[in-house]
């Protein structure tokens, strides 16, 4: 079994996307869950509800997708790697898209978005970027 749970949640939700389905339930952990906030905050997602179920939690994502049935995500990419991680400073943190896309940055301050992490100065492990 891997043990990379970041990309094992993008390919999650990139999988329940393709098959149409409007929710897929996760195995939780914290950086997940600022994830998840994340996406559901820039409107990548529709909500989520966080279950307890005595264990590590599960959390059920409600996907979005646009007037003609087309997932709102095209795109998720995992940058950092655990065989190879990829750490960037504020100045070289990556654009997704030009902007158009989110990067999603776990920093000293917690998790963020590339512009939030610009904002506050602060660089760290680029996890994925989101289009």
């Amino acid at each position: 079994m891997h043990s990379d749970t970041i990309s094992d949640f993008l390919t999650r939700i990139r999988n329940a996307q393709r098959a149409g389905h409007r929710r897929v339930d996760i195995p939780a952990s914290k950086i997940k869950r600022a994830m998840t906030k994340i996406l559901v905050d820039k409107g990548y997602i529709n909500k989520y509800i966080d279950i307890q179920d005595g264990k590590q939690g599960v959390l059920r994502l409600f996907l979005k997708y646009d007037a003609y049935g087309q997932p709102v995500i095209k795109e998720m990419k995992r940058i950092s790697k655990p065989g190879l991680r990829k750490y960037s400073n504020t100045e070289s943190l990556p654009k997704s898209y030009n902007g158009l896309g989110i990067v999603i940055v776990s920093t000293s301050r917690g998790v963020m978005t590339d512009k939030e992490a610009r904002k506050l100065n602060v660089g760290g492990e680029v996890l994925c970027s989101v289009y």
